[in-house]
């Protein structure tokens, strides 16, 4: 499983890549989790204020 960000629903606020720990999120037009880096803590996915990430 990982997290992932659903780009119809990202805002591209930027509020999960300062919470990241580990720097697996990039910015961009359409942001994204690099599956290799990302622990599945869930601080993104609990920080996103329009639910755009989830664990699949």
């Amino acid at each position: 499983m990982a997290y992932k960000i659903d780009p119809e629903l990202c805002a591209a606020c930027g509020t999960c890549i300062g919470e990241c720990p580990v720097g697996a999120i990039s910015e961009g037009d359409v942001y994204s989790i690099d599956p290799e880096l990302c622990t599945e803590c869930g601080t993104c996915a609990g920080v996103c204020p329009v639910e755009a990430i989830s664990i699949e």
